[in-house]
């Protein structure tokens, strides 16, 4: 692909010591990481628009994040893009034996298990594995750290077969925090509550066929329109967000949120 190998040269004179552009000459690995991220997300947004000017726009930008890695790396000589090409195709092509060698599978769920279970032998002949769950990245998103811990526990066992039990869960840990709350708890130990409910929630999800991180980010964006909509009405009436009482607000939310 010539448009791939023209991105991976402007990369380099990006990166040339004399001629090249001091902000990206001065980056490290480390520096460009909450760029990244931040690109993700822009790409999240994106996908969630259904803006194809966007999505194709916002993987330009990740694709060449990943190719500014890559000449990092390779000007300390640790690895260079085609390294990085080269083994997410032997993976690929390693994790994929029902499509690229005998093996068979039936359905998606099947895929996920021999996935992980792939995965895992593949850290066992690494020498890499001293615990089940390990390996899985402290460093992303809390909700989503919780769900693949709760997936790769599922693949020996560790869960329950129907949605019921994980629901009476949700439940259980709920009461737990008003059970907390009433005998007054130590701040601390209230939090602790709360995260074992959103744990229980993320399983509930998954049990449910729900991606919670999608399913939150929609709340997000239905009670950003609804409270925008309590503000656009209080505007129209003279008064500011600050101004109205609790009870005129909640008589907008619900307006807002059963509009006639």
């Amino acid at each position: 692909m010539r448009a791939l190998t023209r991105l991976i040269e402007i990369m380099k004179q990006l990166r040339d010591p004399e001629a090249g552009c001091p902000w990206d000459r001065e980056q490290t690995i480390p520096s460009i990481l909450p760029f990244t991220l931040e690109e993700v997300y822009e790409l999240a947004d994106a996908i969630e628009r259904d803006d194809s000017v966007a999505i194709c726009d916002e993987l330009g930008d990740l694709l060449f994040h990943l190719v500014f890695y890559a000449r990092m790396a390779e000007e300390s000589g640790r690895f260079n893009f085609e390294a990085v090409a080269e083994g997410v195709v032997a993976k690929l092509e390693r994790r994929h034996p029902h499509v690229f060698g005998d093996a068979r599978v039936d359905s998606a769920a099947a895929q996920s298990v021999a996935w992980e279970k792939l995965k895992a032998e593949e850290r066992r002949a690494a020498g890499a594995e001293t615990r089940f769950l390990q390996g899985i990245g402290t460093a992303m998103p809390a909700m989503l750290r919780a769900h693949k811990l709760q997936k790769r526990a599922a693949t020996v066992g560790f869960d329950w077969t129907e949605p019921g039990p994980v629901l009476a869960k949700v439940e259980e840990e709920l009461g737990e925090i008003k059970a907390a709350m009433a005998a007054g708890a130590p701040a601390q130990t209230i939090a602790g509550e709360v995260g074992d409910l959103l744990f229980a929630v993320i399983n509930c999800a998954r049990h449910l066929g729900v991606d919670p991180e999608l399913a939150l980010r929609s709340t997000n964006s239905k009670f950003e329109q609804r409270f925008d909509a309590i503000e656009a009405q209080l505007k129209a009436r003279g008064q500011s967000l600050e101004q109205a009482t609790l009870k005129e607000m909640e008589a907008l939310w619900q307006a807002a949120k059963h509009p006639r």
